[in-house]
């Protein structure tokens, strides 16, 4: 237990001990004072400090957060097991070795079980408190810190993804500027054209790859202009085909991508005039393929494997929807996922962030509502046990409103932590994501 429990131990042991003493005590002297100090300090850290201890070392091996249902299980059998041990023993301490009131038989024999089984009842209630507090701050330090990786997470992705994306401005400048370099050789006038339309495509660039995904409409219209520009470098050595479905324009693709898979087949298979590349892109359910056939060229240097590798990553940022890439012996396809609608990515974006906190805060208030309403249960039973049997010891009318005020909590409870709206949200999930699979 920490220091400031003890210090909190002592100031309810001292209020206990001073009210018992001005109000129950006939003869108001010293010694009755320190007498009845006494036995509030032995009740009070007995057990305060027990349960307190029990708290922690259950904090350590099973803490809240990763195990909630085993975690409640095994403090509801430890309290009672613990509070019915450390009763007693306060008990017996008090009316057997202090106040000599009876002897150890006596105490056993049941005399003593009434108010045994009162004051078990009282710690109970207690210690419930105790640890529906200790739960809610165990809640609260989770919630905080699931925000902060969330936060973390959601930075650490932006930053990649805006990596992934700056690598595309290099990337095709360098590979332009080659085809511009061979064709000042082979054709100044076609390099002439090919310039004009290089500027153009490379506004295309500029635009496009900040978007986290563009329609493919929009993605074929500039792989059409920029197979334009391959055909006016390899005339008939190249020959490409599309074949893409209205209704397939409206879907989403990361940008740049087929740009990136056209420079690969040029940059891999060798073309002539007898034997031709032919590149075909085309749609195929809910995928876009660009297929060639495969002649291999050797490769002096060894590719920097740039292009592919940067648009599984960007798609593994947006979706769970993996790329394909199929190759047998004289085919080489690459499968890019078409996506219905623009995803949620996990991008650091603030309005994002401050949703899922306030969603986490909601649930948070839901649960401290929860315990609050626990609390105040205890605290009022306990009272009203106290002055049912203080007044009457016979008739025990404090069973009606604890019993039903009772009902109501555990109504709270499965509310909380059964049915409610987080139950709700958990299905709602589980089928969307049935219906996407």
């Amino acid at each position: 237990m920490k220091r400031k429990n003890f210090i909190v131990l002592f100031w309810v042991s001292l209020a206990v001990s001073m009210f018992f003493f001005f109000v129950f005590t006939e003869e108001k002297n010293l010694e009755n004072f320190l007498y009845t100090l006494l036995i509030s300090f032995i009740y009070s850290f007995v057990l305060g400090g027990g349960n307190g201890m029990l708290n922690s070392f259950l904090n350590k091996k099973i803490p809240w957060s990763e195990a909630t249902t085993k975690r409640a299980v095994i403090s509801i059998i430890s309290i009672i097991v613990a509070n019915f041990v450390l009763v007693y023993f306060c008990n017996y301490v008090n009316f057997v070795l202090i106040q000599k009131a009876a002897t150890t038989e006596e105490f056993f024999l049941g005399k003593y079980n009434f108010l045994n089984w009162f004051t078990i009842n009282i710690a109970l209630l207690i210690s419930a408190f105790l640890h529906a507090r200790s739960f809610m701050e165990e809640l609260k330090k989770t919630s905080r810190k699931e925000v902060v990786e969330q936060k973390l997470i959601a930075k650490s992705a932006n930053a990649q993804f805006e990596s992934l994306k700056n690598q595309l401005d290099p990337h095709f400048l360098f590979n332009s500027l080659n085809v511009l370099s061979s064709l000042i050789d082979e054709n100044p006038r076609q390099a002439q054209k090919f310039t004009a339309s290089m500027s153009k495509i490379y506004r295309y660039v500029l635009e496009q790859k900040d978007k986290e995904l563009v329609t493919v409409e929009d993605e074929i219209e500039f792989a059409k202009t920029y197979c334009e520009l391959l055909k006016t470098r390899f005339e008939d050595s190249v020959d490409f085909t599309f074949d893409v479905a209205k209704e397939d324009y409206q879907k989403f693709v990361v940008p740049l991508a087929l740009q990136l898979l056209l420079e690969n087949c040029i940059k891999h298979n060798f073309a002539t005039s007898s034997k031709p590349l032919i590149i075909r892109i085309f749609s195929d359910g809910n995928t876009l393929c660009i297929e060639n056939n495969l002649q291999v060229r050797e490769q002096i240097k060894e590719s920097s494997g740039i292009g592919l590798a940067n648009i599984v990553q960007r798609y593994s940022l947006l979706t769970e929807r993996n790329v394909f890439i199929e190759k047998s012996e004289d085919h080489f396809k690459v499968k890019l996922p078409m996506l219905m609608a623009k995803p949620q990515v996990s991008t650091s974006k603030p309005e994002d962030d401050s949703a899922a906190y306030q969603r986490a805060q909601k649930r948070v208030k839901e649960i401290k509502s929860f315990y609050m309403n626990l609390i105040s249960y205890c605290t009022v039973s306990a009272f009203l046990i106290f002055i049912n049997l203080f007044t009457s010891s016979r008739n025990h009318w404090f069973w009606f409103p604890v019993l039903g005020w009772g009902i109501g909590v555990a109504s709270h409870a499965f509310q909380v932590f059964g049915v409610g709206e987080s139950w709700q949200e958990k299905k709602i999930r589980e089928i969307m994501n049935k219906q996407k699979k």
